[in-house]
């Protein structure tokens, strides 16, 4: 898929996805993004880079470490993420703020404007990567530094089914190349061509509990990146869709729902 395409899909599916996505993964993803922002390490007063904001979940987080006095600015490719984020943000009065739809591999933004970056499972999505973090990179002030987490390897992911069964069912390919960068030593790599230094990188293991069925479907079509694809879906197929899904996990199947395990990958980097 040509990247102005990929980058097409992940907008609108995740303006699809904006209404679904903190009933489907807000406590899953909680110990994910807590740690990300405590590598991060803020203080009031800075200026924070934040993007893939999604509903600003992280974001409000981020607003609360750098007050008074600090800065936050979220961006998304999805308009209805970064309008449910801005509104979040409304609460925090004590910061500068800016919400901006805008494609993380273009931001944009002045050069050397930030004390730190943060991404919480963004980078995944990104048709180049590479050319994501380099924008971080180039924001950040000197000695700014950086924290993200993205997805780990897909044997450590056990809802990682859910891509070849939406693909075998409407021709999305809607991340391709989604567990790359989670995979061995890929992040620390890809991030050294984007000129970082000082990186450390952790694995975090992480069982994801779904109280029921309902809230795990929801979670894996309605909730996430294959969002906009599924709307394409009859309800014969989304039966057929959700059935394949459930038996995927039926391993992890906790009474009337699902532990499912998951892995994250955390790193923090300086720039020079």
């Amino acid at each position: 898929m040509k990247p102005e395409l990929q980058i097409r899909v992940q907008r609108y599916g995740w303006d699809k996805a904006a209404a679904y996505y903190e009933q489907s993964w807000k406590e899953q993803l909680k110990p994910a993004q807590e740690r990300v922002l405590e590598l991060a390490d803020l203080k009031p007063g800075e200026a924070v880079l934040e993007t893939a904001c999604g509903t600003g979940l992280v974001t409000e987080k981020i607003a609360r470490a750098v007050a008074p006095g600090g800065r936050v600015i979220a961006t998304d490719l999805s308009g209805e993420m970064t309008q449910i984020t801005a509104d979040r943000l409304k609460k925090t009065s004590e910061i500068t703020s800016s919400v901006i739809r805008a494609d993380a591999e273009e931001l944009p933004l002045d050069e050397q404007t930030t004390d730190a970056a943060i991404c919480a499972l963004g980078i995944m999505y990104y048709p180049d990567p590479l050319k994501g973090l380099k924008e971080m990179h180039r924001v950040l002030k000197p000695g700014g530094r950086t924290a993200v987490v993205i997805w780990g390897e897909r044997r450590n992911c056990g809802w990682a089914d859910i891509f070849p069964i939406v693909d075998k069912r409407v021709a999305s390919d809607v991340c391709p190349m989604f567990f790359q960068q989670g995979t061995g030593d890929t992040l620390e790599k890809t991030m050294q061509l984007a000129g970082f230094e000082d990186i450390r990188c952790e694995r975090k293991k992480q069982v994801l509990n779904f109280k029921d069925e309902e809230t795990t479907v929801m979670a894996a079509f309605s909730g996430g990146p294959v969002a906009l694809a599924y709307q394409k879906f009859d309800e014969e197929t989304k039966q057929g869709a959700h059935q394949e899904y459930l038996e995927s996990i039926s391993s992890f199947r906790n009474g009337s729902g699902y532990s499912i395990p998951g892995e994250f990958v955390l790193a923090t980097a300086r720039k020079t």
